[in-house]
């Protein structure tokens, strides 16, 4: 079993670091618009956001209570049907090579591979459940129960990498803003993800000493490159209504048609899906319960930071920095997105819908920002739901390449956009 143990100390305290570090930047910064600026009322601001964070975090718990509920009994009966089995022992030979301490035959493998599809078809009400279970797997095979294992960090780290093929909700938010052309950000957002999660894997393989030269690994990615390139290819013959409408029909024929053969193989199988779906659903139960303090700790660090201002002083020094170089500084306009995603989805919607309405659905900075949008996640939300529905308290590195991943995602989007409407 290969866990590379001296790397551990990297990013053993790195959550108590950034978890600290949120709330002593945010005091500095109310401090310094306090005594320079005069503005008395941050404080009140900070801990009036403490309180909304919090309520916020029962919130988003109750919709995960739901939704956990219900997969999680979808895929215990995909499970006592051998599906999850079928996958893993498919797909067991690439994971050998990434994820050299999993059996190949074991549940881990089949769970992250439907994680993966649900990701890549903007599932993420499916992703999510079907991830907890993943990580859940792999924590059986974790000898040291609070520090994340190599296959752990892997898998959460390509999970925050953001790859999407199918963006339906910027698509969404850029019609209800009155967008001629709602998909036009599609292309984008498809190279930009693909930088991101390329950035994240080549990430990990690195600290983790991966051989992503084995001819194996190769043939894989290889036929992956081409089936994306063919899929964008084919995509990009059609119009923007034809895409639009069949992004939205894909994505919601291929969640429903996930349920239906889980179903139908269950029943070939002679499973009882009933009762197996019951049973599954309790597991939602246990999985949820045990979130709760994970997501009330991250979001209120995230929201007293928000609240202090530091963000805003952030994006002034990057526009700074851009207009003493000379740089073109429209970048800048969208960056609150990017800076806010790996703190608060919510929040990055919430600006993403403030950038298309200030400067107009189809600008520069509207359409930099929902390429952002699609290509970046929500890092500290996802390290809190995975890590802490297994109790993991050791990152390790899975934080820093999680961010590399983030990074990649923000600057291949600068770049793309410049390209496609610079």
């Amino acid at each position: 079993m290969r866990l590379c143990w001296p790397l551990a100390t990297v990013g053993d305290s790195m959550l108590n670091t950034l978890w600290l570090g949120f709330f002593l930047a945010a005091a500095l910064s109310a401090l310094a618009r306090w005594l320079i600026g005069g503005e008395a009322d941050v404080f009140a601001a900070m801990v009036a956001s403490l309180f909304d964070m919090a309520r916020l975090s029962v919130e988003v718990m109750v919709l995960l209570f739901g939704t956990l509920t219900l997969w999680l009994g979808f895929l215990r009966i995909a499970e006592q049907a051998g599906l999850v089995a079928a996958l893993a022992r498919l797909l067991g030979p690439l994971f050998a090579r990434l994820m050299p301490e999993v059996p190949r035959d074991h549940p881990a493998v089949g769970l992250i591979t439907l994680n993966f599809a649900a990701n890549a078809l903007g599932l993420d009400n499916a992703a999510t459940p079907i991830g907890l279970r993943a990580m859940r797997e792999l924590q059986s095979l974790n000898p040291h129960p609070d520090t994340a294992t190599n296959a752990q960090i892997l898998f959460l780290v390509l999970n925050a990498s953001s790859l999407t093929l199918l963006p339906v909700s910027i698509f969404m938010y850029r019609a209800q803003q009155g967008a001629a052309d709602p998909t036009l950000v599609f292309l984008p957002i498809l190279l930009a993800t693909t930088a991101s999660t390329l950035a994240g894997l080549l990430g990990v393989a690195w600290m983790q000493r991966l051989r992503l030269w084995d001819p194996l690994l190769l043939a894989w990615f290889g036929a992956g490159a081409l089936l994306l390139g063919g899929f964008i290819a084919a995509l990009s013959t059609l119009s923007a209504a034809a895409l639009a409408g069949l992004s939205s029909l894909l994505g919601n024929l291929v969640l429903f048609g996930v349920i239906v053969a889980f179903l139908l193989v269950g029943a070939w199988r002679r499973v009882p899906v009933y009762e197996s779906f019951v049973e599954g659903a309790r597991q939602g139960f246990e999985v949820a319960r045990d979130l709760l303090p994970y997501l009330v700790a991250m979001l209120c660090a995230v929201g007293v930071l928000r609240a202090s201002g530091m963000l805003d002083w952030v994006l002034d020094g990057i526009r700074w920095i851009a207009t003493t170089s000379g740089a073109d500084t429209r970048f800048v306009d969208a960056l609150p997105t990017a800076l806010v995603k790996p703190f608060s989805g919510s929040a990055a919607r919430a600006l993403l819908i403030e950038t298309m309405q200030h400067h107009g659905v189809d600008s520069f900075p509207a359409l930099l920002a929902a390429t952002m949008q699609g290509s970046t996640e929500t890092t500290f939300y996802v390290l809190a739901v995975y890590f802490g529905a297994v109790g993991v308290r050791r990152a390790r590195h899975a934080v820093g390449c999680a961010l590399l991943a983030d990074l990649a995602g923000v600057l291949a989007s600068i770049a793309v956009c410049y390209w496609f409407f610079g």
